[in-house]
Parts: structure tokens; C-alpha cells; sequence
């Protein structure tokens, strides 16, 4: 019988798209066992608004189709689609934190995440600056954003900062860190023994030796040829505006930019729909969808529940080679 990772699936803000994306991926084979850490009722409430059938089962039970096993994670305010409800979020705070530490156990082979609504949480007097982040501090490594899709993946030096504060950002000891994470998880991930990595250039036309600004020559290039010294395949600092070209991107494993809107643009642009959030640094593979929780949709059955889809697909293939080891 071939093997099916147990894979955690927390679908974030109940009174987004989250819950609806469940029931819909709850409707097909996903090929793997997948236990929703979620509040029961919420995801019935989805079904009942998708006209669908949905049966919740005992955390890690098989599941037929229209079937969902559920590790109970009780809200304590009903779920309205399209109206956050703060009080709801330590719920899915608790859900997370309950899904990692699963993963950190053994209980889980990986975890797929939903669209969390940072405004809600905070709003809760809960600090949150993103899933990342918690699972980062939860598991105690350093971490790094990779977003990807069937084209290409777009690494992140920073992410989630004011443009202003990014040069001052990108120091050394920064880079050099993104860069062994980045390589060693798509070693230890995607199974790339030697990969090639394409650094972007944090200034237009990565500075131009220096006429557009001095990052690349200063703190960039001394890294690079570091790391290159010991053996890692690096390209760049490489201008951002031609660095996405085809050509350019078959010759790549990855690229990585320095700043949010640098390279997810481009990579949303070639395939938003397929597009999924991993988080390399982790013991576990933890994958995202890449949208938000799209609160104009909830409730309308318009949502497309491809991310969703792709984030449980890749997430299932990481824990096979994981487990493959």
C-alpha cells in the first residue's frame, strides 16, 4: 500500500475562505491522511453555505469522499462569513500552536496552512505578525519565506518590513543566514543536491557598480564569494528587472529577492492560482496557501480552492521525501 503522510491542515480565519477551501477539498482524493484543526461547526457552516456533503470524523481517521477528520479546536463565537470576529482568534492561534507542536512530536508529517487575518488577532490583544513567524519561535530556528509555484520559487531575505527599513535590513550575518537556510532546504526538501540560487541586487540594475548604491558591493558580494568558497552555486547580485526572463529562470533552482514586493509580484503574475508559501528552516514542511482570507468571498461559494490544493500536494510530496531520508 503506498504511503499517505499525516498531514495537519489549520484553515485559519474562520470568517474567511478558510473553512469553505476544507469543505471543498474534503469533496476529492488528496493522497494523503489530513486531520483539520478546526471548530466543528465552523466547518459545517461552511458545508451547509456550499450546499455540500460533510461528515467530520475522529483526528487521523481515513476519510472517503465528503468526509473530514477533525482534532477539535473549539471557538467560543459562531462563524459568519465575511465578518471577523476577534474573539475568535486565540482559537486559531491555538490551533496553529496545536499543529506545530504536533509536527515537532512526530504525530504529524507536515502542516498546511489557511489565510490568517493578522488585523483580527491583534485586535484580540494577541501580538502576531504572521504564521511564520509563530512556528519559528514555537520550533526555536530561524526560518525563511519561499513562495512557488509551477514556474519558479522566489526566496525572501525580508519580508514582511516597510521599504525604508530594508536596506538598513540586509546586513551580513542576514544574508549569509537566508542563503544557508535557503540552500539547505531545497536540499533537504525538494531533494536538490547542488542547487543553483539566483541573488537579486537590492538597487535597480543590482547598483551599477555602485553609481545607484553600495549594498551589493559592500555587504552582497563579500557574502557571496564566502559561500561560494565553500562550495554553494551563486548567481549575482543580478539586476531584478531581467532576472525573471525564461532564460534566466531555467539556468535556477531558486531566486532570492531581498524585499516582499521585489519578487512575489513576478511569481504571482505567472500562476497566483497555484502559488503556495513554504517555510524552510523548520524540521517539518509547513506549506501555505498564498491569498488571503479573502472576505468578500466568503460565504459566496466563488473561492477557488486550487492553493489550497497545490499547498496540500506539495506539502504530501515534502513529507515523502522526508520521509525517504
Amino acid at each position: 500500500m503506498a504511503v499517505r503522510p499525516h498531514l495537519a491542515l489549520v484553515p485559519g480565519e474562520p470568517s474567511g475562505i478558510g473553512p469553505e477551501l476544507c469543505v471543498r477539498l474534503a469533496q476529492r482524493d488528496h493522497g494523503c491522511r489530513l486531520t483539520v484543526l478546526a471548530d466543528p461547526d465552523h466547518l459545517y457552516t461552511a458545508a451547509q453555505a456550499l450546499k455540500l456533503p460533510l461528515r467530520c470524523k475522529a483526528a487521523g481517521d481515513e476519510c472517503a469522499a465528503g468526509e473530514l477528520a477533525v482534532l477539535p479546536v473549539t471557538a467560543p463565537m459562531p462563524m459568519r462569513p465575511g465578518h471577523l470576529e476577534p474573539l475568535n482568534s486565540a482559537q486559531v492561534i491555538a490551533a496553529l500552536q496545536r499543529a506545530g507542536q504536533g509536527c515537532l512530536e512526530g504525530e504529524f508529517d507536515g502542516m498546511v496552512t489557511g489565510p490568517v487575518h493578522k488585523a483580527a488577532v491583534n485586535a484580540a490583544g494577541i501580538p502576531y505578525t504572521g504564521t511564520t513567524e509563530l512556528l519559528a519561535e514555537q520550533a526555536g530556528v530561524e526560518v525563511v519565506m519561499m513562495l512557488a509555484n509551477a514556474h519558479l520559487r522566489v526566496a525572501l531575505a525580508t519580508t514582511h518590513l516597510p521599504l525604508r527599513a530594508v536596506a538598513d535590513a540586509i546586513t551580513p550575518v542576514l544574508l549569509e543566514r537566508v542563503l544557508r537556510i535557503t540552500r539547505s532546504g531545497l536540499q533537504a526538501q525538494f531533494g536538490i543536491a547542488n542547487p543553483e540560487i539566483h541573488v537579486l541586487g537590492l538597487n535597480p540594475h543590482a547598483g551599477e557598480d555602485g553609481l545607484l548604491g553600495r549594498e551589493e558591493i559592500e555587504v552582497m558580494i563579500p557574502v557571496m564569494e564566502k559561500l561560494r568558497a565553500e562550495g554553494f552555486h551563486l548567481q549575482g547580485p543580478l539586476p531584478a528587472d531581467t532576472a525573471f526572463l525564461p532564460a534566466r529562470l531555467a539556468e535556477c533552482d531558486a531566486i532570492l529577492a531581498m524585499y516582499h514586493d521585489q519578487g512575489l509580484p513576478v511569481l504571482k503574475f505567472s500562476g497566483f492560482e497555484s502559488a503556495v508559501n513554504i517555510t524552510l528552516g523548520l524540521t517539518y514542511p509547513r506549506v501555505a496557501v498564498d491569498h488571503g482570507t479573502a472576505l468578500d468571498l466568503a460565504g459566496t461559494g466563488r473561492a477557488s480552492d486550487e492553493s489550497l490544493w497545490q499547498a496540500v500536494q506539495l506539502c504530501r510530496k515534502l513529507a515523502l521525501q522526508g520521509k525517504a531520508a
